[in-house]
């Protein structure tokens, strides 16, 4: 059974590139750009209500981890659970304190994965509007951004 929650926990954290590109590409730049709207233009606020995004993926990771440990025979959700929860910290380190600097540190990217991701962010910002925009993928580039 550990086996198997830890592939349910990596192919759930690999399949999250999937989800989020989709939900940034259709749902963000779509029917909720009122929300993400304020990551696309410049602020000096700590939050901004694409934060909500967070909060919407970390309740359900929540929510998932504890039915899982808790309802025996749902076990499968909490390594799913587990899964979201992995990539979203993988995606706040990445997003927002490596590319964005909302918390400030000393980085300078050195490999040829962390250039080309953090270019393909920064051609996706290019674009301050709803429509427009290219490379939705957070965790992943085409390495047309190298």
């Amino acid at each position: 059974m550990m086996v198997v929650g830890i592939l349910l926990w990596l192919g759930t954290f690999l399949g999250m590139e999937g989800v989020a590109w989709f939900t940034h590409k259709y749902i963000m730049h779509g029917i909720m750009w009122n929300w993400h709207e304020s990551h696309h233009v410049h602020h000096k606020d700590v939050l901004e209500k694409n934060d909500l995004f967070s909060v919407v993926f970390g309740i359900s990771s929540t929510l998932t981890i504890i039915v899982g440990a808790e309802i025996p025979e749902f076990w499968p959700l909490f390594w799913i659970g587990l899964g979201i929860a992995t990539y979203g910290l993988f995606y706040f380190i990445f997003h927002d304190i490596i590319v964005h600097r909302r918390i400030k540190i000393k980085y300078k990217a050195g490999s040829a994965y962390m250039k080309r991701i953090m270019k393909a962010h920064y051609v996706h910002h290019e674009v301050h509007t709803k429509k427009g925009a290219e490379a939705f993928g957070f965790l992943y580039a085409p390495k047309k951004y190298q």
